[in-house]
């Protein structure tokens, strides 16, 4: 028997992100965070009502200070395949001219997200990102020209 009060597949449980890019010297760096032993780009829960760049943004912002973001690709963004739960990540690109970075305090903790934070090339990405997220680092290779 077929339940139609539920649907066939769950909803995907969306965060929204961003792959924070900035220029030096003849490449690209890329922010990323970690948390314990976990390496991932700034990104958080989408919450009700909310547009999923608008939550990348906040995030950025809440979890790494990084408010100077120029979407010059416009809008385009790379999903995760479904992970935890079903969970997906959408990443968005930015580039930012800040350099500066502080792990704000989450009032809800009482302390950073996040234990350190890098910027990075793609070499280093690649051996520190985990597998979920090679197919973001190679959208954002493709989409920087590197």
């Amino acid at each position: 028997m077929i339940d139609e009060t539920r649907p066939a597949t769950p909803p995907k449980r969306l965060s929204a992100g961003v792959v924070v890019t900035r220029r030096e010297g003849g490449g690209w760096r890329l922010l990323i965070l970690r948390c314990y032993n976990h390496w991932d780009f700034p990104k958080g829960t989408v919450e009700a009502g909310e547009a999923p760049l608008a939550a990348a943004i906040r995030e950025t912002a809440e979890e790494s200070s990084v408010t100077d973001l120029d979407f010059r690709w416009g809008e385009i963004y790379c999903e995760t395949a479904p992970y935890r739960r079903g969970k997906v990540a959408r990443y968005y690109l930015a580039e930012t001219r800040q350099t500066d970075i502080h792990l704000p305090i989450a009032p809800e903790l009482g302390r950073p997200e996040h234990d350190e934070w890098r910027w990075v090339d793609f070499d280093q990405a690649e051996r520190l990102l985990p597998p979920r997220l090679q197919p973001i680092l190679a959208w954002a290779r493709q989409k920087l020209g590197e």
